[in-house]
């Protein structure tokens, strides 16, 4: 591994209005955002969907999107996540073995022991990424075929511009617990946001706002060995 890059996942108050839940025993719902594409062959929506904590994922959301068909990006199925989008061309910068670390919003459920906050959930280790820009007709449906669990396929829409990485089955994982890697700060006029707690600002060598989903890259030796140890890889 010479690199790791963190991306944020998972349903948000900007999309979808809320936050997956973390648990008093320490697990946590990995959530994803609602699924906009009506011609889509995903069938599971938050109504249809029981979580690890017994729950329909319907009890978490907005009644609004309840029945709405969600967009499992990434999934720890077979591993893949996908991305057409400006960020494709940072996915493109990473190689086999690297690690691709997903964090996402949580708030506490029914207990006061957790932060609402932003937490690390899991992680692949790259084992493919695969360009659709450069595979020819007979290549896309082999690959469309192969990785059907992918959200991004399931939308049967263009795979202009799509990007999908693949993790090593072995060695990519939804974490039983996630990390909490934020706290808060305000900004010179006093809101509130999430930034990389100091604690992770030593050990990961990253620093200021994560509430977006803005790209971190993490190359420094001794702070890729201190994100190993924290995963516990």
């Amino acid at each position: 591994m010479k690199k790791a890059m963190l991306l944020r996942v998972g349903i948000d108050k900007g999309c979808g209005g809320a936050l997956a839940p973390i648990f008093e025993d320490g697990t946590f719902e990995y959530i994803p955002i609602p699924k906009g594409d009506p011609d889509s062959s995903e069938f599971r929506t938050y109504s249809n969907t029981i979580g690890i904590g017994g729950h329909l994922f319907a009890d978490y959301v907005p009644k609004k999107i309840k029945n709405n068909p969600m967009h499992y990006d990434p999934e720890f199925e077979s591993f893949t996540y996908g991305d057409p989008t400006t960020k494709r061309k940072r996915l493109l910068k990473l190689n086999k073995e690297d690690l691709l670390v997903f964090y996402a919003g949580l708030t506490p459920f029914m207990n006061n022991k957790f932060d609402e906050a932003l937490y690390i959930i899991g992680y692949f280790s790259i084992n493919e990424i695969i360009n659709f820009n450069e595979l020819n007709k007979e290549e896309t449906e082999k690959v469309s075929i192969i990785y059907k669990n992918n959200a991004h396929i399931k939308r049967n829409f263009s795979y202009h511009d799509l990007v999908i990485v693949v993790g090593d089955k072995e060695k990519s994982r939804l974490l039983d617990k996630p990390v909490l890697i934020s706290s808060r700060k305000n900004n010179k006029i006093g809101k509130s946001y999430h930034a990389v707690s100091p604690e992770m600002e030593e050990l990961l060598g990253i620093k200021g706002s994560i509430q977006r989903s803005i790209q971190r890259v993490i190359e420094n030796h001794e702070n890729l060995n201190n994100l190993k140890k924290i995963l516990e890889i």
